[in-house]
C-alpha cells in the first residue's frame, strides 16, 4: 500500500500531537511535518510534496486563506483540509472557493478528520454536515463586525489607524502573539486580509467615528 503523507498546520503544539496520534492510527497513513503557521504550511508542502495538508484557519502570522491560492498554485496535488474552530457558512464558502477539499471542525475532528482526509485523498471535496444546509442557502448580507468580539473590534479600530501589531499589543497592554491571533480572527472572521481591506471594513463600521468626533472637538 502506498503511504497518504500528511503535513498538519496548527499553532499549538498540543492540538498537533493530538491530531498526530489520531491519524497515524490509519493504516498506512503518514505525518511528514507539523508547522504553526500558514508560511511555514506552504514551506512544509514544497519541502515534502504530501497527499494532503491538514490546515487551520486561525494561526498568527498571514492568515490562512491569504496562503491558499499559493498552495493550489505550487502544490495542485495536495489536498487540502481545513480543520477549524469557526463554524461559520461564509468562512467554509469562502475556504472551498479560494481551494480547500475540506472544511471540517474541530470540535468534531475525532470523528470527521479522518473521514475528510480519506474522502478528500480519493479526489472527493467534504464540508462538515452542519454547514450543508447553510451554504445552500443564499449568502446573507455583509455581517463581518457583528461577528468580532469587543476586543477584536479594538485591534480592528486601532490597525485602521495605522497602528502596528507592537503597538497595539503597547497600547492595550497585551502580548505580541495575542494581538496577532486577534488579528488573524479579524481577518478570517470577516474575509478581509490585506490592511486596506481591513480600513474600509473599519470605517463601513463606524469604528472611527469617535476620532472623527475627538478631532472636530479640538478645531472647534
Amino acid at each position: 500500500m502506498t503511504p497518504l503523507r500528511l503535513v498538519l498546520a496548527d499553532d499549538h503544539k498540543v492540538i498537533r500531537a493530538g491530531l498526530r496520534l489520531l491519524l497515524e492510527t490509519e493504516p498506512g497513513w503518514q505525518v511528514v511535518a507539523e508547522v504553526g503557521d500558514a508560511d511555514a504550511a506552504v514551506a512544509a508542502v514544497a519541502e515534502h510534496d504530501p497527499d494532503v495538508l491538514v490546515l487551520d484557519l486561525v494561526m498568527p502570522g498571514r492568515p490562512s486563506l491569504a496562503a491558499l491560492a499559493e498552495l493550489r498554485q505550487r502544490s495542485p496535488r495536495t489536498a487540502v483540509v481545513i480543520l477549524t474552530m469557526e463554524a461559520e457558512p461564509a468562512l467554509a464558502r469562502r475556504a472551498m472557493a479560494a481551494g480547500a477539499a475540506a472544511y471540517a471542525l474541530k470540535e468534531a475532528a475525532d470523528s470527521e478528520l479522518v473521514q475528510a482526509i480519506a474522502t478528500v485523498a480519493a479526489g472527493g471535496s467534504y464540508l462538515d454536515p452542519g454547514l450543508g444546509a447553510a451554504l445552500a442557502a443564499p449568502l446573507p448580507e455583509d455581517q463581518a463586525v457583528e461577528k468580532l468580539s469587543p476586543r477584536e473590534r479594538e485591534v480592528l479600530r486601532l490597525i485602521a489607524l495605522g497602528h502596528t501589531n507592537a503597538e497595539i499589543a503597547d497600547a492595550l497592554r497585551l502580548s505580541l502573539r495575542t494581538v496577532e491571533s486577534h488579528r488573524a480572527h479579524i481577518q478570517a472572521k470577516s474575509g478581509r486580509t490585506s490592511r486596506a481591506e481591513l480600513v474600509d471594513l473599519a470605517l463601513t463600521a463606524g469604528l472611527l467615528d469617535q476620532e472623527r468626533r475627538n478631532r472636530r472637538s479640538l478645531i472647534h
